[in-house]
């Protein structure tokens, strides 16, 4: 459905001050009238008395004019949204008019002054004909549904024709011949790609099915992220138009752009090209859950299944243990412990078919018990099964993620780029083809013990960036190799390295969330993120008016919170080097990273913060947390030697009063425009956090040469002494799959024209 998640029966104060990015995308304004379903069904159900009382029935009518209201609303949008498309105007009229006709049938019904009722003995008669109002209740129902889902078919168009004009701006893209044409196509391309991405994030967000949800959102990271590799590699194939290598780089970004852009057109229409079906991704632990439940439906019905299905479902399940067996990045011990608990599990699954067979024969007592240790058995067995192939996989990304974390291979490439040395560049191409096959392979293992659908997509975008990115990165870097002068190659190389090391940031999130499923923390989220209440007398109470941006503030807002984003990963990047995450500098750095995240999701539109006010008061929050983190980091100086001590004192100077400006600059009265104040909140939170990204290394290296000399580590509890208490609390997050790819807004790239001087 195309329906928001607001109300139109209620009042617009949730964008209240929110900063807006104008794009024409109207029937997202379209939502169910509020709570009709539940104010009919209070009408409907109402007891058969044939007197009310006079407050019973005055809090009917209310109900049946608040639905009359609500349906109004809805009528009013449906009718704007039916004017600005005429192909289903008429359609659209109709059914609005009968949604009309309904919900002022249902306020005649409840109206107290149209019914000629006689007071008898203090009470008044109320009306009993329910059979009016359910029939109005239908008619609403019916006419409402038509609507939504006529505005469902203008949304599939709106995304349809948008891809359309991408596609058709591409093909002229791929056939420019000079840069002052690609400059003009190119920043048309830009706008274009803006208006597909705010309609594609309409819809992700409508999407229930979180399978859809999650292959939406990896279709569009791979559109906004390709969008920067298109502008370097094309402008690197104008300046060496004869480079094989330079082609193949544009080629393989286009290629890859425009099955993106298919892939979303599949979700949107739930079709594929050709009437093909969609393959589905079978892992592991999926086989695993239908086969235990399987065999735990046979304590209630022991001829629903045939042992030869269940001897079948093992059998597949013990085939794509092969994956694991068969890698050679598993280690023995784990492929010995696999190998054991899957002969096991045969033979408790050979125990259970005996069992069961005479369970069937003779329903005795003892053999309904032994049943019952059968299928505990196996369930025992299947369970550690499970956690060893958790273990190996996990162990596997882990120790590759820390082992190639300082990005080496990408370093190498580059400096043999700029030397020109194509000796060295083959043995560095087959470093990285190695290092890509190694993530590919992790991929696919951790894609199998997932847990969730979302993750198992996440998974599978993982394996086919890195398996597509590796490719570039070589090709960018033979060229580079072939033109070392060449500043746009080498920026081209820049990017595809970039879009690698980002890859491999998600990939350490991704892992984080897999092990939250496997240990049962799913949903869990920190208080920050769900902005506590403000207090009374806050500054910022008052609501903000809206606020529409024009391009070029957009184009600001944009450019700030890409950079927030960027850094927000370093400090993930500084953090994920910490073996204890429970330490409190980590914590606190955790919390800034995650906040300055939730103000980039602002900049486009998204995430939690809902308005600016929510905006300024997280920004509140985030300096306040770094104050917190000066506190403690004064209390670890105290544990340091002088020459150290003065080291990490001087970088804390440089928190501290960061922190107070930002705490002044969001408390502060706003004295012209809205956006002035935001500007000047995002500036300085990034500030902020680019002290962070200095701080955390420093730490690191101290608190290492603190443990190996004064064995201090284990001293932190004196450091948190009157420190302030972060509450955590818990909540569903069910746009987690969306975020967690943490890809950059399409926004940015209009403002990137500048790049496309001819270097």
């Amino acid at each position: 459905m195309a329906a928001a998640a607001g109300s139109a029966g209620a009042p617009d104060s949730s964008n209240s001050g929110r900063l807006t990015f104008t794009h024409p995308v109207p029937v997202r304004s379209l939502t169910v009238p509020e709570n009709p379903t539940q104010s009919i069904t209070t009408l409907i159900n109402h007891k058969d008395k044939t007197r009310r009382s006079d407050k019973t029935l005055q809090a009917i009518q209310r109900v049946g004019q608040a639905v009359n209201l609500a349906v109004g609303r809805f009528v009013t949008v449906g009718e704007a949204i039916a004017n600005e498309n005429w192909d289903l105007k008429e359609e659209i009229n109709i059914a609005c008019l009968e949604a009309k006709q309904a919900g002022e049938t249902i306020a005649e019904l409840t109206d107290v002054t149209s019914l000629n009722n006689a007071e008898c003995d203090g009470q008044i008669t109320i009306f009993t004909d329910k059979t009016g109002v359910i029939k109005a209740a239908r008619l609403l129902l019916s006419s409402v549904t038509k609507v939504l889902l006529l505005a469902d078919r203008i949304v599939i168009k709106q995304i349809i024709t948008s891809r359309n004009k991408v596609l058709a701006t591409m093909e002229q893209l791929e056939s420019v011949g000079s840069f002052q044409e690609f400059v003009q196509i190119f920043s048309q391309f830009g706008n274009e790609m803006v208006e597909f991405a705010h309609l594609t994030g309409d819809r992700q967000n409508d999407l229930k099915d979180e399978k859809k949800k999650a292959e939406m959102a990896a279709a569009r990271a791979v559109l906004e992220k390709c969008t920067m590799m298109l502008l370097t590699a094309s402008k690197t194939c104008l300046r060496h138009p004869n480079c094989e290598s330079a082609r193949k780089n544009k080629g393989g970004v286009f290629h890859r752009m425009k099955l993106a852009l298919e892939q979303v057109i599949e979700i949107v229409t739930d079709c594929r090209p050709n009437g093909e079906n969609e393959i589905s991704s079978i892992s592991i632990y999926a086989g695993i859950k239908e086969f235990k439940m399987t065999i735990e439906a046979l304590r209630e019905n022991l001829y629903f299944q045939s042992k030869e299905n269940l001897s079948t479902m093992l059998k597949f399940i013990l085939e794509h243990t092969e994956d694991f067996t068969d890698s050679a990045y598993t280690s023995h011990e784990h492929r010995e412990c696999i190998l054991e608990l899957s002969n096991q599990i045969k033979i408790e699954l050979q125990h259970l078919v005996s069992v069961w067979m005479q369970a069937q024969s003779k329903k005795t007592k003892n053999i309904m018990e032994d049943l019952e240790l059968a299928i505990l058995k196996i369930n025992q067995s299947i369970n550690e099964f499970k956690k060893e192939l958790h273990n190996a996989a996990t162990l596997l990304a882990t120790d590759l993620l820390k082992h190639h974390a300082d990005h080496g291979i990408l370093k190498a490439l580059k400096i043999t780029g700029v030397e020109g040395n194509l000796e060295a560049l083959a043995e560095y191409a087959c470093k990285l083809s190695e290092q890509k096959e190694q993530l590919i392979e992790t991929c696919r293992l951790l894609r199998h013990i997932s847990g969730t659908e979302p993750l198992e997509i996440t998974c599978m975008h993982a394996e086919e960036t890195f398996q597509v990115t590796g490719q570039q990165i070589i090709s960018a870097a033979e060229t580079l190799t072939l033109h070392p002068s060449s500043k746009i190659a080498k920026e081209n190389l820049d990017v595809f390295c970039e879009a690698w090391e980002s890859q491999i940031s998600d990939m350490s999130t991704l892992l984080r969330e897999i092990n939250d499923v496997f240990e049962g923390k799913r949903g869990e989220k920190r208080a920050y993120l769900s902005l506590p209440k403000p207090v009374k007398n806050n500054t910022n109470l008052k609501p903000f008016k809206p606020t529409k941006l024009d391009s070029e503030e957009q184009a600001k807002i944009a450019k700030l919170g890409l950079k927030l984003r960027l850094l927000t990963s370093d400090v993930n990047c500084e953090i994920e080097k910490w073996k204890n995450q429970e330490n409190e500098i980590v914590r606190h750095g955790q919390n800034m990273s995650s906040m300055a995240y939730s103000i980039y999701l602002f900049t486009r539109g998204e995430g939690l913060l809902k308005s600016t006010q929510d905006l300024i008061y997280q920004i509140e929050v985030f300096a306040t947390e770094g104050l917190k983190l000066a506190s403690v980091l004064q209390g670890f100086s105290k544990q340091l030697k002088d020459d150290d001590k003065l080291l990490l004192l001087l970088e804390i100077n440089k928190l501290i009063p960061l922190c107070q400006q930002l705490q002044l600059t969001a408390k502060a009265p706003i004295q012209n425009k809205v956006f002035t104040k935001v500007d000047k909140c995002i500036l300085k939170t990034r500030f902020v956090l680019t002290t962070l990204t200095q701080l955390l290394p420093v730490c690191y290296k101290l608190m290492h040469k603190c443990k190996s000399e004064n064995d201090c580590i284990n001293s932190l509890q004196p450091w948190m002494e009157g420190r302030w208490q972060t509450v955590t609390t818990k909540d569903n997050m069910d746009e987690k799959t969306v975020e967690a790819f943490g890809v950059r807004s399409l926004e940015h790239n209009i403002a990137n024209l500048t790049f496309l001087e001819n270097k």
